[in-house]
């Protein structure tokens, strides 16, 4: 049979089969797949020695496994937000697009999108969103307040708990915490007085609960500048 009579599938259905493949066999490594599922349970995206470090491998073992899975797709790789001095540091997550194995319930930002939507429909804002978040924080800092641990300390592991990567710069007495990374960034630039409200009420709540700390000012998406919140604390 000659070539231009040969039966081909179409382009639509043999398109899919490389990409597919490149990502079962980079999976199909057993040390890429520990890495994969390490990434998969992080809030937050993680730079290599990290990784390496909780895995028990040497960081250049790690790294080109980390390309690997960034060549097919699987990984999305940014810069350290925090600036470090020397060459930036990558830190890699999930692709939007990557499978989540079943460790990330697929229902939960599609349940989380409606119920924005449904708050905007029934014309909630800021305020209200605000004392949402600020029950929760309250709830986090009560638990906190038990623990013989400063406020400062105790809002920045609640923080790098829920995925935002704080970086802190205090003298002492007056601190400032940046959010380096956004665990809810999609749904914050899509409704920022909403989440981002939720997010302000969430570390009010915390510190006034926690008690040893006040906050001062809270800087969002709203105000076109780095997230951050500004608080006084207690030495």
């Amino acid at each position: 049979m000659s070539e231009e009579s040969a039966p081909r599938q179409p382009e639509a259905q043999r398109q899919p089969e490389a990409p597919r493949l490149a990502v079962l066999k980079a999976l199909g490594d057993n040390t890429r797949y520990a890495i994969y599922l390490e990434l998969a349970r992080s809030p937050r995206p993680l730079a290599t020695a990290e990784i390496a470090e909780s895995l028990g491998l040497h960081p250049n073992t790690v790294r080109p496994h980390l390309e690997r899975m960034r060549e097919v797709g699987l990984l999305a790789v940014g810069a350290d937000a925090r600036g470090s001095v020397g060459r930036p540091q990558h830190r890699y997550s999930l692709a939007a697009d990557a499978p989540s194995l079943g460790l990330e319930p697929a229902t939960f930002p599609v349940l989380a999108r409606m119920l924005l939507q449904m708050a905007g429909a029934a014309g909630l804002g800021g305020e209200e969103a605000g004392e949402a978040g600020r029950e929760q924080g309250q709830l986090d800092g009560s638990r906190a307040a038990a623990e013989d641990t400063p406020c400062l300390a105790a809002l920045v592991a609640r923080l790098d708990a829920l995925g935002f990567d704080p970086a802190v710069a205090d003298d002492g007495e007056n601190a400032t915490v940046a959010f380096t990374h956004c665990p809810f960034q999609e749904l914050a630039e899509a409704n920022p007085e909403l989440v981002c409200g939720m997010h302000r009420g969430l570390v009010e709540g915390f510190v006034g609960a926690r008690g040893g700390g006040r906050v001062t000012a809270f800087h969002s998406l709203l105000d076109r500048r780095p997230c951050q919140v500004e608080l006084v604390v207690s030495p």
